[in-house]
């Protein structure tokens, strides 16, 4: 981890993460545009400013509020070889004192799915929340017939903890989710690695 005037960095095999960047705009737009019909069935409604600049520039400067008040770190997926965006993956929610946690949510293009860098990402941050943040617990929640999510948060030593009912709105419907969990001294019993 890099860490430059308030700025984050992780590294990974194959990604940078680091927050967005107003200069992210256009790639960040046409891969959400390019990705739309991959992504809606998982994601809460988008706003019908949801593409345009001036909500993109409102997404960074949030980003850059939360990084140095410590709420929350959202991050792009940039692949190192190309500096293409793949996506992006946030520590949303920070909670100190007692707790100790916060809640990781992430997104891919549809281009790039199913090739491992959103399981790389997630261990990368896995790893910077427990190491770094020190940090105790992270959740993540997903609905319940997305397979590809729960296996990715089932490999990364996540486990499940239950279902929370009218989780959220997906796509204007109010949707259960199920919840895991990775906890930075799991006694719960190891997952085995894949």
């Amino acid at each position: 981890m890099l860490r430059r005037r308030g700025k984050v960095r992780i590294d990974t095999e194959r990604m940078i993460l680091r927050p967005p960047v107003h200069t992210d705009f256009r790639t960040w737009a046409a891969l959400r545009s390019k990705s739309e019909d991959f992504l809606k069935p998982w994601e809460p409604s988008w706003s019908t400013d949801h593409l345009t600049r001036k909500a993109f520039v409102n997404r960074v400067y949030w980003a850059n509020r939360s990084i140095a008040q410590g709420t929350a770190l959202p991050l792009f997926m940039e692949r190192r070889s190309d500096k293409v965006l793949l996506g992006a993956i946030t520590l949303d929610n920070i909670r100190r004192g007692p707790a100790q946690a916060g809640t990781i949510g992430y997104w891919i293009g549809a281009p790039f799915a199913r090739e491992g860098y959103m399981r790389e990402a997630l261990f990368a941050l896995v790893h910077h929340a427990f190491e770094v943040l020190d940090l105790s617990r992270l959740e993540s929640a997903c609905l319940p017939e997305n397979a590809a999510s729960r296996g990715l948060l089932e490999k990364c030593g996540y486990k499940y903890e239950g279902v929370a009912q009218s989780y959220l709105q997906i796509n204007g419907r109010w949707r259960n989710h199920v919840l895991y969990a990775n906890l930075r001294g799991d006694r719960r019993g190891r997952v085995p690695s894949a």
